[in-house]
């Protein structure tokens, strides 16, 4: 990989992204509250079930097809992964989520791209642009291939909830990094596992996210938005 396409990836996986991951926590403030998740360990493997249930048989084979799709011109492709993704969010948060992140991600690259024209076939999906979608043509904007673009995107995922881990919990700033090292040598597997998904195996099924997700809408105390 250039050394100009690794930056831009690292920039777009970094929390610092002005797309508000921070402010979601995607279950782990409710599995807290629920108590379901106490410990680091019990973090750990929360995410690393996240990470292969969820990720690796939706989110990142969004990303990796969409990017595509984005490459050659194939808008029909991406309007078709948009509206699966949009579709399988599972409650009003996850939808939320998906879409407020998309929406600023394009407004970020308005800021940085605005001559470029995907930019209008974005933002005129329907339903409204996902953030895995909205990723996918953030990345076809370098170099980079599904693979390095799927990485990039877990990456910033880990790194978003495993800080929301901290402060719920809480955990330590050691314990978010021996889970973090843990979670890179899972990330890599989902990936390659992710690459022979096609359309049709897409899946989104975590019913006690889903469910985890429904209570936190009406839980008590929040510091985070899902």
């Amino acid at each position: 990989m250039k050394g100009a396409t690794l930056l831009l990836l690292m920039r777009l996986a970094s929390p610092s992204l002005p797309v508000g991951g921070f402010s979601y926590s995607e279950g782990i403030e409710s599995a807290v509250d629920a108590g379901c998740v106490g410990s680091e360990a019990q973090v750990r493997e929360w995410l690393r079930d996240q990470l292969h249930l969820g990720l690796a048989r939706s989110d990142l084979p969004v990303v990796a097809g969409a990017l595509l799709g984005w490459r050659s011109g194939d808008f029909d492709r991406v309007s078709a992964l948009n509206s699966w993704f949009a579709t399988t969010r599972e409650t009003s948060e996850m939808r939320q989520q998906t879409e407020q992140m998309a929406r600023s991600l394009s407004q970020w690259l308005h800021n940085r791209s605005g001559t470029e024209p995907r930019l209008a076939v974005l933002d005129a999906l329907s339903p409204a642009p996902t953030w895995p979608v909205a990723f996918a043509l953030a990345a076809a904007l370098t170099d980079a291939d599904p693979a390095e673009a799927s990485l990039a995107f877990s990456t910033g995922w880990a790194e978003n909830l495993v800080q929301a881990a901290m402060k719920s919990v809480p955990l330590g700033q050691l314990a978010g990094q021996r889970i973090l090292d843990a979670l890179a040598l899972e990330i890599a597997v989902a990936v390659e596992s992710a690459r022979d998904v096609s359309f049709d195996d897409l899946q989104a099924f975590t019913p006690m996210l889903a469910i985890l997700s429904a209570q936190h809408e009406v839980q008590y105390s929040r510091l985070f938005r899902s």
